[in-house]
Formats: C-alpha cells, structure tokens, sequence
C-alpha cells in the first residue's frame, strides 16, 4: 500500500503542476482570446479522453496478463518524456501532440485501483481505495500550488518540473515498486476483453453492477467541468491569476484528502458504502451548484467544503463494484470504467467549454459564466437519483 500511495502521489503532483498553466499557455498561443481557448482547450480535453477510451481497456487487459508494476512504470516514464514535449512545444499544434501522448500513457490510475484490489480484502477495498483518493488530493494540494507559483515565473517551468517528477517516479518504481498480482491469478490476453467496447461487456455482468457504471458514467460526465472551465473561469469571472489558481486547486487538494484518508473508513463504518455514495452525489450536486451561482470570488471559496464531501462517492463506489468481479478481472473492471470516463471526457469538454463560451458571448442578452457547473450541478443530481434506485436493495451498512 504503501508503494503504490507513493507512487501515485508524485505522478497527480506532477499532474497538479501543469493544471494551472496548460489552458493560460493555450489562451496565450491565441493572442489572449479567452473565448477562443476555451474552444481550444475542450477540443484538447475530447481527443485526450479518446486516446484514455482507446487506450485504458487493452494496458488494463495486459496488467491482468502481465501484472501491474509493467504498466505503471511504463506509463510513468511515457508521461515524463510527454511533458519534455509539451514543455518545448513552439505553437498548438506541438502542445496538442503532447496532449495525445499524454491520454495514451496516463494509465497508471486506474492500474492503481487494480493494484489495490490485489492487495486488500473485499471488505477493506472502499476505505483502502479512499486512502488512494488522499494520494490523489496530495498530489493535488503540492502539484497545483507549486505549478501556479512556477507558472506566474514562466507557464513552461511547471512541465520541466513535472517531466522531472515523473521520471523519477518511474525510477523509483523500477527499484522499490513490488508486483501485486499472483501469477496464477493472471488471465490470459484477449482482445474481445482489450478493446473498448469489448472491455465494457464486464459491466453487463451483474444488473446493480451496470446500474453503477450508469451513475459512475453521469459523475465522470459532471466532473469534466472542472478541468474543462475551471481556470478559464476564475480568470474570467474572479481575474484570478496563476497563483490564485494555484492555491485554490491545492485547497481542493487538502479538503480531498481529508475526506478520503481521514473521514471515509470510520464514516463507512458507520453509514455503509451506500450511504456514503450518496452523500457524496448530493453534497457534488450542491457545492457545483455554489461554484455556478458565486459572484465573488470568496463566495466561490465557500463551496470548497461543501464540494469536499463529494470525494466520498469514488471510493465507496469503487468499493461496490469491485466486490462484484473476481481478482484476474480487476483490471478489467478499472479499464472500463477508465472507458467510461474516457467517454464522458469526449462528451465533457465540449459541452461544458461551449457552453462556457455562449454564455460569456458578448452579444448574448443573458450572461451567465457560471452556467456549465449549473449544468454539472444537474447532472450530479440525476446521478443521486439513479444511484437510490439501484441500490434500494444493498444493505444499509457496510460488510464485514
């Protein structure tokens, strides 16, 4: 557990670092024009996700075939070579490069939620998987503040440093990094299971298993606002700069891992991972809701706790799924949910960046910049509703 928490706290640092700069060197490449790089950056974010939804089921398949450790290191290495390229891209056209590389390498997350179903039991998996979700919000508390102070000397600093992050990561892995999966609990490669659409056939498996791919598809859908408009966004609606972006993004980062490594195993404990699920949805649903209707930029920061309860969702979600499908799938099962969101962040970035940008038209009688989180807002909600409905019959409390 302990490896692996390390090792996927420095690939989101130095995934945290580039956050702040990569849609401000986009507006830069522009000219400044906000609304056009808003255009840009969700066109960056579809094909990034379709290299993650064609990409994410076959590196899934072969970590069930050839082990984890393979594919994390791999990925760590690919990410640290991406980022030497988008640091020294002389116009889009080489930073969009970039971005395909990266969405074809950046596979060592959801291998890591398999890494972690090998090593801990059925029961444990929700609050070892939240533990993981607190490396996620380290990462994400140091790599966005150190990128927005890094950004506001030079936007291109934040990719040397990250480059430098994640091929020490892979160094790291190679000599200390163990393998996780048995090599009798390995299955065999297939390309039926590796493919897309073949990988998302696991989830047909059982009616409350592909009822939760259901909600995990609208939650994926709803957290693409984030990254898709965020910084554009505060810029915009706030004139905040990098260093605001920064620190704010590293909030989010302390609450997240708050939640998820202190507060998720003694409320699982007590509530279930059901309950947890769906506390986590509606407070999501509330705190975008905040986000869209905040004026100021103080009244954005209220959100910030209200939005940390949302990380209890992923967890106890991840928790009830993988107790529905056998160790040799796991990866599998971290594949197609990698493909989910890979649809959803196909569908994600357009939408909300369009919608960002029709609502910030100057020619529009009605402005409202913060209409994609009201529309993330809505999507949250739907997400509770189908989640009560799937799960009417799951026992209340978690099991022992």
């Amino acid at each position: 557990m302990a490896f692996i928490l390390i090792t996927v706290a420095l690939d989101l640092i130095a995934l945290g670092m580039i956050v702040p700069v990569l849609p401000k060197l986009v507006e830069i490449f522009l000219g400044g024009d906000t609304a056009s790089a808003a255009r840009v950056y969700g066109v960056f974010g579809t094909v990034w996700a379709l290299m993650q939804f064609a990409a994410s089921p076959m590196l899934g398949a072969l970590s069930d075939r050839f082990g984890r450790r393979p594919v994390i290191l791999l990925s760590n290495f690919g990410l640290g070579l991406d980022y030497v390229l988008m640091a020294l891209a002389p116009d889009l056209a080489w930073l969009f490069v970039g971005r395909v590389i990266s969405g074809i390498t950046a596979a060592s997350i959801p291998t890591a939620y398999a890494y972690i179903a090998d090593v801990t039991p059925p029961s444990g998996r929700a609050a070892a998987f939240g533990l993981l979700g607190a490396a996620f919000g380290l990462g994400f508390i140091l790599g966005p503040g150190f990128g927005g102070l890094l950004g506001a000397v030079d936007p291109r600093l934040p990719f040397w440093v990250a480059a430098a992050l994640s091929l020490l990561n892979a160094t790291y892995g190679y000599f200390v990094l163990p393998e996780s999966l048995a090599k009798e609990k390995r299955t065999a490669f297939s390309w039926a299971r590796a493919n897309p659409v073949g990988s998302l056939r696991l989830l047909r498996a059982h009616p409350t298993l592909l009822g939760l791919a259901g909600v995990n598809f609208l939650y994926y859908l709803a957290h693409e606002v984030l990254p898709s408009v965020f910084v554009l966004y505060a810029g915009y609606r706030y004139q905040w700069g990098e260093r605001e972006i920064g620190l704010t993004l590293a909030a989010v980062g302390v609450s997240s891992a708050a939640v998820q490594g202190a507060l998720i195993r003694p409320m699982i404990a007590r509530l279930g991972e059901r309950a947890c699920l769906l506390l986590g949805l509606l407070a999501g649903s509330a705190g975008l809701a905040i986000y869209g209707l905040a004026p100021t930029g103080v009244a954005f920061l209220i959100g910030l706790p209200v939005m940390a309860l949302w990380f209890l969702s992923g967890p106890s979600s991840q928790g009830l799924m993988s107790r529905r499908v056998e160790q040799g799938e796991q990866g599998q099962l971290q594949g197609a949910l990698q493909s989910l969101r890979g649809i959803t962040g196909m569908i994600g970035p357009t939408v909300f960046t369009q919608t960002f940008a029709l609502f910030i038209d100057p020619g529009r009688s009605l402005r409202q910049p913060g209409a994609p989180f009201l529309l993330s807002a809505a999507l949250m909600a739907a997400a509770f509703v189908l989640a009560a409905l799937v799960l009417r019959r799951e026992p209340r409390k978690a099991r022992s």
